[in-house]
């Protein structure tokens, strides 16, 4: 008998919550029975498995505990007028799934809770909240918000939910289109959760990037004239074809320029690569297609040195055009410190009001050393460190801040 460890069912919860919480809504069609019902699932595996074993299908385990303990607390509360109601909800656990344009469960709860009723902050956070099982510290964390105002946000979308009965349905066809915005938001925020955690000892969460990576193939599938669908999974590929070369052995963070290029996925550079052919041929850009191209650029240059920073700052003045944030300008600020220089990309940094995003206090260190500020640059550093919940982030600035030279 195999008994798992805590960090092991631990490794279960993240892979699996997502499409445990997806698949009981589509039975039940209750967002909070749905959230319980899989908690109560693995707080059972947390007791139950270290006594019994792993079982053999962990995810199907942890999917019909928690349909039973969501059918369970339905009966406790059901009145005598609803036990008709209740015998059909029980029968419908063993219907087939509802046919429509959108089959898969996961991605078919990323567009219901995109729906437009919702304010578009707040579709993307609940997906997050419901599909990748981030707490909400964490997407706070990626809104740049408070965790109070996020934790606000959560509620009310919940409550919007229920109170307008909004249903947890596949949309029609045709209004797939205006859903997407938030959908591609969601996905990508799902992958970049994965490419760097918010929280904990690991620089990545491998599951949360190939759930990312495979919503948008689907996605792909399903809206194969959508430039942007091709886009944000051309920008995936491309940023994950170079996780095995991102950490050492030991799990320390590797940034781009120092990276062993050899160890990128040849296979999804070229797939990525061709998919922003595909979007180049359309002539139809927008910011995800953008980014795609700027990661091409980088994949095309055999070693860093070799980079055209040119046309990736070209890319980045059209990026800023089609979406002009304060993190896209401080990541067209690194491209023109390439081209012109850290001075020139520093004077850019000082203008931008990132002061809570550990990337801005990250790159403007970077920045700060190579004009030789050290002890500027060390502030910088540890304003950075003390703004990140991930350790290979932490332990990476401060192996720069400690390698300052000068002070």
């Amino acid at each position: 008998m195999e008994v798992p460890s805590a960090a092991e069912i631990d490794r279960v919860f993240r892979a699996e919550y997502g499409r445990a919480v997806a698949v009981l809504v589509r039975v039940f069609g209750d967002i909070h029975l749905a959230e319980e019902a899989v908690q109560d699932a693995f707080a059972t595996a947390v007791r139950t498995w270290p006594a019994t074993g792993t079982p053999p299908s962990p995810a199907g385990w942890i999917i019909t505990t928690a349909r039973n303990r969501a059918i369970d607390r339905l009966r406790r509360e059901a009145s005598r007028e609803d036990r008709h109601a209740e015998a059909a909800l029980l029968h419908a656990r063993d219907e087939p799934a509802e046919e429509g344009p959108v089959r898969d469960d996961r991605l078919r709860l990323i567009f219901t809770c995109c729906h437009p009723a919702l304010a578009p902050a707040a579709q993307v956070a609940l997906t997050l909240r419901l599909l990748g099982g981030l707490t909400t510290a964490r997407i706070a964390r990626a809104f740049l918000v408070p965790e109070a105002t996020m934790a606000q946000r959560l509620v009310r979308a919940k409550g919007k939910i229920r109170d307008a009965r909004i249903p947890y349905r596949v949309p029609a066809e045709a209004d797939l289109p205006d859903r997407l915005r938030p959908v591609l938001a969601v996905i990508y925020l799902i992958f970049n959760e994965g490419y760097v955690a918010g929280g904990g000892e690991d620089l990545t969460r491998a599951e949360l990037c190939a759930e990312a990576v495979r919503l948008g193939r689907v996605l792909a599938e399903l809206m194969p004239d959508e430039p942007e669908v091709l886009g944000l999974l051309a920008l995936m590929l491309l940023i994950e074809s170079r996780r095995a070369a991102r950490t050492t052995p030991g799990g320390a963070l590797v940034p781009m320029a120092e990276q062993d290029r050899g160890l990128w996925d040849r296979e999804l550079v070229a797939e990525g690569q061709d998919l922003v052919r595909r979007c180049l041929r359309r002539d139809r850009p927008g910011p995800y297609q953008v980014q795609a191209a700027i990661n091409a650029v980088h994949a095309d240059a055999p070693v860093a040195a070799a980079t055209d920073w040119g046309q990736i700052l070209r890319l980045y003045d059209l990026l800023l055009s089609l979406t002009p944030t304060p993190v896209v300008a401080l990541n067209r600020a690194v491209a023109v410190a390439e081209v012109d220089g850290p001075g020139a990309g520093l004077a850019i940094v000082e203008g931008l009001g990132l002061s809570g995003y550990h990337l801005y206090h990250a790159v403007r260190a970077d920045l700060l050393r190579r004009l030789g500020h050290a002890d500027e640059a060390a502030r910088a550093y540890d304003a950075a460190m003390a703004r990140t919940a991930n350790a290979a982030e932490r332990d990476f600035l401060r192996r720069r801040r400690d390698g300052l030279t000068g002070r």
